[in-house]
């Protein structure tokens, strides 16, 4: 895969995360210059930007919840690139709830769950959609979950969540098409620290009742995020499952 993405320019939301680390080293891995951008830590971005393979990477703070960040964002990009080739939706966030506690499901809580994880992709691609109409080969890839499609995940209004990115990959699919493609990537449980509380038992025993026989690694992810740049080059308003059969139960 190396140079199938020379010239090209990646930005990643959620870049410092187990899945945006990943991701960033397989773009830059196929030629692609990489911005990681962080959410609090600059040195941390810096640092992951610092280790990729290849040149002309950098490193960017940004709050997926607040839109005027995201604007300043694709300046600074615009400003340092001309250009913004993929934008990768990797920041989310979430909070075990049982599905049946509808009173530890606050009305703040769901607020907090849906900025993250639908209005703050969506602001996103907002302020980058020039960018990337520009290119005229522009690309979004949203991380999303099975919980979107299944109803079963760490709390209703993360599953409500996700099915409505998943969603919005069909409408701006189509809207945004054809200089822009959108597709979501969507793992099932993914051997990371993004869900509070899952440590090794709850791995053991979602792994022993997926198909596959294990959960997934964040190179799993990765390499289909990837793909969505360099093999499903006509595809797009489409959600590619990454999960190992888990949903199938």
């Amino acid at each position: 895969m190396s140079g199938k993405l020379n010239e090209k320019v990646a930005v990643i939301l959620g870049g410092t995360g187990g899945i945006g680390v990943v991701t960033a080293t397989r773009f830059a891995e196929a030629g692609a210059r990489v911005v990681v951008v962080g959410r609090r830590d600059t040195e941390e971005a810096r640092r992951i930007a610092a280790a990729l393979p290849g040149d002309g990477h950098s490193a960017a703070l940004a709050t997926i919840t607040d839109s005027a960040t995201l604007a300043a964002l694709a300046d600074d990009v615009r400003a340092r690139y001309g250009r913004a080739d993929i934008l990768v939706n990797a920041s989310g966030f979430t909070q075990p709830v049982r599905h049946a506690d509808l009173d530890a499901l606050t009305d703040e809580l769901i607020d907090e769950i849906m900025k993250v994880n639908w209005r703050g992709q969506f602001a996103a691609i907002r302020a980058f959609r020039a960018l990337l109409d520009a290119s005229g080969d522009g690309l979004v890839v949203n991380v999303s979950s099975i919980a979107g499609t299944t109803g079963n995940g760490s709390n209703v209004a993360y599953c409500a969540a996700k099915a409505g990115l998943d969603v919005m990959a069909v409408s701006l699919g189509r809207a945004l098409a054809p200089r822009i493609r959108v597709l979501n990537v969507s793992p099932g449980v993914v051997d990371t620290p993004f869900v509070p509380g899952r440590g090794a038992d709850f791995n053991e025993k979602a792994a022993a009742t997926t198909p596959l026989g294990r959960i997934g690694a964040p190179d799993d992810v990765a390499a289909a995020i990837v793909a969505c740049a360099t093999t499903l080059t006509f595809s797009t308003g489409a959600t590619i499952v990454v999960d190992g059969g888990r949903r199938l139960n």
